[in-house]
């Protein structure tokens, strides 16, 4: 009778253990997953200033379009954002970044420099590495959702509060296709 009763306690006492570890499991996560996107995000940041001082030599009189770039770049690496307005942040500074790249198709000699267009294909590979990025923390988020929705992660997730909803990283309508870097 005793070896029931161990029983019928412990096999519950594992099933919460396990279902509450799958869930920190889950949300620790999500959390490598954005770290993974702001090392891609500062990547990129860090590429722009150079892109700037590159198109400013050729493309003097287009000091609206590189001062839109700077700003937007200002905001994004200000930090302090929630992830919905980082997201807002970098959808901003991608259309700008594409009216910049446009600079190129407008000045041959720009488009010929061959510094700037190793910092273009930098900036595509950077590109490419933030929309992986994305696409494996929403991954995260998603399966981090399913856990604390369905039996039985729905019984434990509001245990301490430690276990809340995380907030996609989308990007906008704006974003995608937005920077596309052609060669000569």
């Amino acid at each position: 009778m005793g070896g029931i009763i161990a029983v019928l306690i412990a096999v519950p006492a594992w099933w919460l253990v396990r279902t509450y570890n799958r869930l920190v499991r889950l949300r620790n996560q999500t959390q490598a997953s954005w770290a993974q996107i702001d090392v891609q995000l500062k990547r990129r940041h860090e590429l722009i200033p150079n892109l700037v001082e590159g198109a400013r030599g050729y493309a003097a009189h287009e000091r609206a379009t590189l001062e839109a770039v700077v700003a937007a770049r200002g905001v994004a690496t200000g930090g302090g954002l929630g992830i919905v307005d980082q997201a807002a942040a970098e959808d901003a500074l991608t259309a700008s970044l594409g009216r910049l790249l446009a600079l190129g198709e407008n000045y041959p000699q720009l488009k010929a420099d061959r510094h700037f267009a190793t910092l273009q294909e930098e900036l595509t590979t950077a590109e490419d590495k933030i929309a992986y990025a994305r696409q494996f923390y929403n991954s995260a988020v998603q399966s981090y959702h399913t856990a604390l929705e369905s039996f039985p992660g729905n019984l434990l997730a509001g245990l301490g509060g430690a276990h809340g909803r995380k907030e996609y990283f989308e990007a906008g309508a704006v974003v995608q296709g937005a920077v596309q870097v052609r060669f000569a």
